[in-house]
């Protein structure tokens, strides 16, 4: 005789709603989602450094009166505005509805957590960024096999995985399916490492991108993550916790994984405003961590400025990509999927952290982004 069973029902922030979207990214409840998601995605971890690094308000007033400021601080859009230079914060500011210690995704930016894991690697010489992927995972898909390292970090390979996100079929939603930002259909969830296994190429292209510009897909980064865990022998929640410690966070990082725990470096993370300024501060000291807690490699990230990889598509083309960042003129940084951009002047040492959440079906504007990005450049060009 079979059992009765408790009446239950499906998570609703998870379960596809419209637009083979989960609840939490209909635009509609965006704003609530992109603030809470690490709390709504099915698996994660939290890790919280020993030591804050101290930083002091010193705001200067005429930042609040560029043009371009205002225009992006009064957009409906707008969350938070974080300006900070060594461990003074030069500007702030933040929406009605949000606040200095409210946690928010920070999407895409989480990729840059890898180039400091990678860099590291690089400065011991453990990793051969010539090599193919295979050399290091023989067994992983057709759609990375033959791609160099190199090439992955650079956004530089063509495979059968997309990343349009205007096409809610594209196989960087699907992706949610392995991390638990939505249900998997029929209750399979595989793990992070099965899907990037059974990502393929076009046997008649294979793996050489011929477009001469970056072909943008967040499974490189998790790729990279499972070469990072297999090279070193060590968990990327290892590498996290070092980076977190180093960096100085005062909240702490939300980090978004499988049901197995493997970390989702492509998107996973979550930060308040000032700490994701701080993430900035440790790039712009080439990694060298409070309390001397050095991770990342200075030369490595050296190189990720003086020889970068292929430009964006326009009107993204003065934009280049390099061992998972963003580069462009003096700034090193990178977007996240639905108005987040980290911007670290490696001049001046002005960094700026930018939150918003664009409610368009697809979560992108190419307008409004132009604006943020070219706000956050002249907010971090100042002079002494």
């Amino acid at each position: 005789m079979k059992e009765n069973l408790p009446n239950s029902y499906k998570n609703q922030d998870l379960s596809i709603q419209v637009d083979n979207k989960p609840k939490w990214n209909l635009p509609k409840y965006r704003r609530h989602g992109f603030r809470n998601l690490h709390k709504i995605n099915k698996y994660g971890m939290f890790l919280r450094s020993q030591n804050i690094l101290d930083l002091e308000k010193n705001y200067i007033n005429n930042i609040n009166n560029f043009p371009s400021v205002m225009k992006m601080i009064n957009h409906k859009s707008f969350c938070s505005l974080v300006v900070v230079r060594g461990q003074e914060i030069l500007f702030e500011r933040y929406a009605d509805d949000f606040s200095e210690n409210q946690p928010h995704t920070i999407m895409s930016i989480t990729k840059m957590f890898m180039n400091l894991f990678v860099g590291k690697l690089f400065k011991h010489n453990k990793i051969d960024l010539d090599k193919t992927v295979s050399y290091y995972l023989p067994k992983i898909g057709s759609g990375y096999a033959d791609a160099s390292i190199q090439n992955v970090l650079n956004m530089n390979v063509q495979n059968l995985y997309s990343e349009d996100y205007k096409d809610p079929y594209a196989s960087s939603y699907l992706h949610e399916e392995a991390i638990g930002w939505r249900l998997a259909k029929g209750g399979n969830e595989g793990t992070q490492e099965e899907f990037l296994y059974s990502i393929e190429c076009d046997v008649s292209d294979g793996v050489i991108n011929n477009t001469n510009e970056a072909q943008y897909k967040s499974a490189n980064t998790d790729v990279l993550g499972l070469l990072v865990e297999k090279i070193s022998g060590r968990p990327l929640r290892q590498w996290l916790l070092e980076t977190v410690e180093a960096a100085g966070f005062e909240e702490g990082l939300y980090m978004g994984t499988d049901k197995i725990g493997m970390p989702w470096m492509s998107s996973g993370g979550s930060l308040i405003a000032r700490d994701l300024a701080r993430f900035g501060l440790l790039f712009f000291r080439k990694g060298k961590g409070v309390n001397q807690n050095n991770v990342g490699s200075s030369e490595f990230i050296n190189l990720t400025i003086k020889n970068p990889g292929p430009p964006r598509s326009k009107p993204e083309d003065f934009i280049l990509y390099s061992n998972q960042t963003m580069i462009s003129g003096n700034w090193i940084g990178h977007a996240g999927y639905g108005g987040q951009f980290l911007l670290i002047n490696m001049v001046t040492g002005i960094v700026a952290a930018f939150f918003s959440v664009l409610e368009t079906p697809s979560a992108t504007d190419e307008v409004y982004k132009l604006n943020m990005i070219r706000m956050l450049e002249e907010v971090t060009s100042l002079e002494k």
